[in-house]
Order: C-alpha cells, then sequence, then structure tokens
C-alpha cells in the first residue's frame, strides 16, 4: 500500500474536523501543562505565605514572652494565624488563644537551644486537621518555654478547578475558533467543487467563483478559470477544425467521385457497345479522368506534407525564382515582370515554386490580356505578387477563394481547370513559412494576390 493510501486510511474524515481536532490537541498539549504550572506555582505561593505566617507569629508571641507582655487568651498580630500555644518545659500549656483553648500541644516537636525554631506540617490526630505549625524556643535556657503558632494548611482545590475550568474553557474556544476558521477557509473551495463538478465536455462555458483578495485559494480559482478558458478555445477550434474536416472529407469525395463517375461511364459504354466505340477517343477521355483524379490525389499529398513541415529550407531569391519558373512555362498571355534584387528569403525551393506555380495557373486562367509578377522587399519581408486584368474576385469572397474545393461563380469556377486545391495549397505554404497570402484588386483591372513572407537573416 502508498503512503497515501495508509494515510487515507488512518485520517479518513475530512478536512475541516482532522483540522481542528489538530488543532485541538496542539492547543491543549500547550495549554494543560502551563495550567499544571500555574497551578503548582500557585499552591507553593499559598504554602510559602503560610510559612511566612506562622513563623512570623511565632516570633512576635516570644518577643512578647520575653517583654513581660504576655496575656491570656493569646491574641494574634498575623492573618490567618489562629491557634497559638505557649508550652512549658513541663510540656504544660501556659497560654494559647481562644481557636486552641483547650486543645493539647499542636505537636510533640521541641527545638533545642542549637536549633531554636522547627517548621513543620502535621496532620496529627487533633481537631485541627493539617497544619503547618513554626515552633520557637523563647529563651537559650533549658526552661524555656516554646512557642507554638500554627495555620491551617492551604485548600489548593479551589485554585485548582479554577485553573482546570480555564484550561477547560481555552480547549473548547480554540477548538470552536479551528472550526468557524477552517469552515471559512474551506467555503469557497467548496464552492469551486460544486462548480466544477457541473462542468463537463460538452459545457465548458462555466467558470468558478473568484473570492476578493489575492490568497493562494483565490489564485488557485484564477488559475482554474484560467484552464477552463484555454480549454473552452480548444474545443472550439476542435469543432472547428472537425468541422473543416468533415466538409473537407465531403469535398474531396465528391471531387474524386466526379472522374471516378466519368471514367466509369466511359468503361461501361464501351463494354456495353464494344463495335460501337471508337478506342482513340476512349483511351482519350480515360486519360483526361485520370489525370484529373491523379492531380487531386497529387495536391492532397502535397497538402499533407507541407502540413508535416519536414521539407529542408535554405536560402532563395524570389526575383531568381520568378525568372526561372516564367521561363519553363508556356503560357497563353504574356507575363509581366517587375522584380527586384535581394528578396532573400529561407524557404523550401519546391513550395516556393509550388506557390509561384499555383498563382501563375490561377491567372492565367482568369486574365483577359496580361498577367504581372512583382518581387519587392517590404520593411523585414519578401514580397510576391502576381495580378491579372479578369473579372477580380468579390470582396466577401476574397478569403472563401483560399478554401478547399469553394466554389465561387462561374468565371472563377473549378471547372475551367485545376484541382480546386491550388490557392488553399498556396496560403498553407505561406502559412508554414511564417507568412501570408491574401486576395484583393489588382492595379490592371483583375485580381490580385499577395504573398509576404520574412527575409532571411544576414
Amino acid at each position: 500500500m502508498t503512503l497515501s493510501g495508509r494515510y487515507a486510511r488512518l485520517f479518513p474524515h475530512p478536512i475541516r474536523p482532522r483540522t481542528t481536532l489538530l488543532i485541538t490537541v496542539l492547543v491543549a498539549l500547550f495549554a494543560v501543562p502551563a495550567y499544571a504550572q500555574g497551578e503548582a506555582l500557585s499552591r507553593q505561593e499559598q504554602y510559602d505565605t503560610a510559612w511566612l505566617h506562622v513563623q512570623r507569629q511565632a516570633g512576635l508571641t516570644a518577643a512578647a514572652v520575653r517583654t513581660g507582655r504576655l496575656k491570656d487568651p493569646l491574641g494574634t498580630d498575623v492573618g490567618g494565624v489562629d491557634f497559638v500555644q505557649i508550652v512549658g518545659s513541663d510540656r504544660r500549656i501556659l497560654a494559647s488563644t481562644i481557636a486552641a483553648h483547650g486543645l493539647a500541644p499542636t505537636t510533640d516537636v521541641w527545638p533545642s537551644a542549637r536549633a531554636p525554631l522547627q517548621n513543620l506540617r502535621t496532620c496529627a490526630p487533633q481537631p485541627l486537621g493539617c497544619v503547618y505549625v513554626s515552633a520557637l524556643r523563647v529563651g537559650p535556657t533549658p526552661d524555656s518555654a516554646v512557642v507554638y503558632a500554627a495555620e491551617h494548611e492551604p485548600d489548593g482545590a479551589g485554585m485548582g478547578w479554577l485553573l482546570a475550568a480555564e484550561a477547560a474553557a481555552l480547549i473548547m474556544l480554540a477548538a470552536w475558533t479551528a472550526w468557524k476558521v477552517t469552515g471559512n477557509a474551506l467555503r469557497p473551495i467548496e464552492a469551486i467543487r460544486t462548480t466544477l463538478s457541473t462542468i463537463d465536455s460538452t459545457n465548458l462555458g462555466g467558470r468558478v467563483p473568484e473570492p476578493p483578495g489575492n490568497d493562494e485559494i483565490v489564485q488557485l480559482a484564477r488559475t482554474i478559470n484560467g484552464t477552463l478558458d484555454r480549454l473552452e478555445e480548444a474545443r472550439e477550434c476542435s469543432e472547428q477544425a472537425l468541422t473543416q474536416q468533415r466538409r473537407f472529407t465531403s469535398d474531396t469525395s465528391h471531387e474524386l467521385r466526379t472522374p471516378l463517375t466519368g471514367l466509369r461511364t466511359l468503361l461501361e459504354e464501351a463494354q456495353l457497345h464494344p463495335r460501337t466505340t471508337q478506342l482513340p477517343q476512349l483511351l482519350r477521355d480515360a486519360l483526361s479522368d485520370v489525370d484529373r483524379l491523379q492531380t487531386i490525389i497529387s495536391d492532397l499529398l502535397l497538402l499533407a506534407h507541407v502540413e508535416g513541415g519536414t521539407s529542408p529550407r535554405r536560402p532563395i531569391d524570389l526575383s531568381d525564382l520568378v525568372k526561372e519558373e516564367t521561363l519553363r512555362r508556356s503560357d497563353r498571355l504574356p507575363v509581366r515582370l517587375q522584380l527586384e534584387t535581394g528578396a532573400t528569403v529561407k524557404a523550401c525551393r519546391i513550395q516556393m515554386g509550388r506557390v509561384l506555380t499555383n498563382l501563375l495557373d490561377n491567372a492565367q486562367r482568369h486574365a483577359a490580356h496580361v498577367v504581372q509578377v512583382e518581387v519587392r522587399r517590404e520593411g523585414s519581408v519578401a514580397v510576391l505578387a502576381v495580378s491579372d486584368d479578369g473579372t477580380g474576385i468579390a470582396d466577401a469572397d476574397r478569403e472563401r477563394i483560399f478554401e478547399r474545393f469553394v466554389r465561387l461563380d462561374a468565371a472563377r469556377s473549378r471547372d475551367q481547370g485545376g484541382s480546386g486545391l491550388g490557392l488553399a495549397i498556396a496560403r498553407d505554404i505561406a502559412h508554414a513559412h511564417q507568412g501570408t497570402l491574401t486576395a484583393g484588386s489588382s492595379d490592371i483591372g483583375g485580381a490580385r494576390f499577395v504573398m509576404r513572407i520574412p527575409l532571411a537573416e544576414n
């Protein structure tokens, strides 16, 4: 069994009673010895006071005897000392106080000339009970009388009960205070727990209450709310990504089904009418559908490769790249170049070439007379812009056009050629290189696509 398991078995109760019990025990461990010591000191002080009383009274009475001021019954000069006797050398009582009248000598102790004062506590059988006695020899002669001054033993029981009651009251007060303080401290935690118990994967909008202040519980509540915020954002992003993925899967299935359906139709017609089928036309149409399938699959693979981000990158001058790519192409419309040297970026050359190819293909498909390509530096970024003089793109469609398989109006339908993934691939490549790709209107009348990516560090 683990340490936490043993701890749970030893202390199965909640935090509040366990904390209260712990604090109560600690206070008891402090209070009981403290009050016991206080009672002992109080008792000792009472005893010392009693000894001082009887010694002083014995001294005063002996002095009265020596000066001849003896009278019977004797009086007392010290409060609390009621029993005073003067006993002769023959052990007869010569004089006593009214309280000691008719009583036998308080004790048999007889001080000697060398030790004229003796203090003792006695509980001998007598009406006095336990008393503190001071026996003082009046003079040094052998026939000297002895003065016995006695006081009842102090009763410390009352003080003990009082101190015990104070200790019990302190312990009960500590337990009540610990219970209340712990409850107040745990109340926000209970509110947090109650709120959290209502939050699940379908309801991340709830937030735990944040008490005032800046203590550890407040910081915990803020941390929990921050975590819930991030979880809600992650869920929204996940749902959005899942929605996009479902739509993409649906669109992909539709795009693949179209050429497959056409190809199947051609083959079925050839199978049904083999004699009337023209083989060259059949092969040409079938290869066209296969090319469409191959283009879509290749673009899908490229999208996955771009999202993986595994392509090596090296410094590339965009102006040189544009020159090389445009020289290899055989476009229906001329391409006008406006290139600025020094626009060097760290990128994958194949992917940068694919961006330019896709943008040029799009521009050639929709341009009326001319296509224009610009490369320049703009602060810390390099700018690649491709423009055409076609019909342009409506403002409402300038973001939608980058979505995968999105159909716009007939003027820019993908039915005119391409897989419907070219612009989506171009934007994904730009994003993979910490850049952007946006659509707008060009100065020559049509659409303008602008890619901005950071310049390579020197």
